[in-house]
């Protein structure tokens, strides 16, 4: 039987795809391009457009890990109608959900949180990986090259503003624990406790780079610009209305007695740590 792993070439999905094969498992990479070479992984193509394509590369699967691409959520509705028609059909063994940050409550009417239901009510063993921000989100050439050549780390948050960050490779960690540990059902939270502020965040970037680096809010509107040109109009904008979202609340933090650290052993790297596994 094999792990069935959704953006298995993208930031979130490789280091699962990485996780698994130094473990000696089976992995299917699912892609997009039935060309990709994958690293220790089959490659089958299959698009979250298509229910019939999802329930293929489902059937008789060990575990699957899916996560949400960074589209629009008019989007991220019709996805999560296919995966979940697909795991209900296909009935995998396991299935695992990273919500990517995404709001799960009920009345958010979100799409994380139809695939969280979905998933409850679909009979199929699962779990709910639940980050909050990811650290690869400071690796984007806006944010990483202000720190580097001016010593600003910039970002669309309050300086005090307490976030539980995580990172990809966390996700992974996680992600490989869980679909081991199948008891483990239910909201398993990831990232760092306590959660910091920014300025944590720039002193973190200022000790690797060997320079002072200071923190810099920036608006929305502004993350929004820097992003287009990499990730696209929409896909921007989306993201934009998050941090507008998320500036309301009082920070971003998970909650410690639904941790990884607590139920599975496994603590969240620090940014330090973080910045020296990437190699930055």
């Amino acid at each position: 039987m094999t792990y069935v792993i959704h953006g298995a070439t993208g930031a979130q999905g490789a280091p699962v795809v990485a996780a698994l094969a130094a473990a000696g498992k089976s992995v299917t990479a699912v892609t997009r391009n039935e060309r990709a070479v994958v690293d220790g992984a089959r490659v089958v193509s299959a698009a979250y457009s298509s229910a019939a394509d999802l329930t293929e590369a489902y059937r008789g699967a060990a575990g699957v890990f899916v996560h949400l691409p960074v589209t629009p959520e008019g989007d991220h509705r019709i996805f999560v109608r296919n995966i979940l028609a697909a795991v209900r059909e296909a009935r995998p063994a396991r299935v695992l959900f990273s919500t990517s940050g995404a709001p799960t409550d009920p009345a958010s009417g979100g799409a994380a949180a139809t695939m969280v239901a979905g998933l409850a009510d679909s009979g199929v063993c699962h779990a709910v990986i639940a980050p909050e921000l990811f650290l690869e989100n400071l690796l984007m050439p806006y944010v990483t090259d202000s720190a580097r050549e001016r010593g600003v780390l910039p970002y669309p948050i309050r300086a005090d503003f307490p976030v539980s960050w995580a990172s990809h490779l966390d996700i992974a960690d996680v992600a490989v624990a869980l679909f081991e540990h199948t008891d483990i059902t239910g909201t398993v939270s990831v990232g760092q406790y306590p959660a910091i502020t920014g300025p944590d965040l720039a002193e973190a970037f200022g000790a690797r780079l060997g320079r002072d680096v200071v923190f810099e809010p920036i608006t929305p509107e502004e993350f929004r610009t820097s992003v287009a040109p990499l990730i696209g109009e929409g896909a921007a904008a989306h993201v934009a209305e998050i941090y507008r979202a998320m500036s309301a609340t009082p920070g971003r933090s998970i909650a410690p007695e639904t941790s990884a650290r607590k139920l599975l052993g496994i603590a969240p790297r620090t940014t330090s740590q973080w910045l020296a596994d990437i190699g930055l």
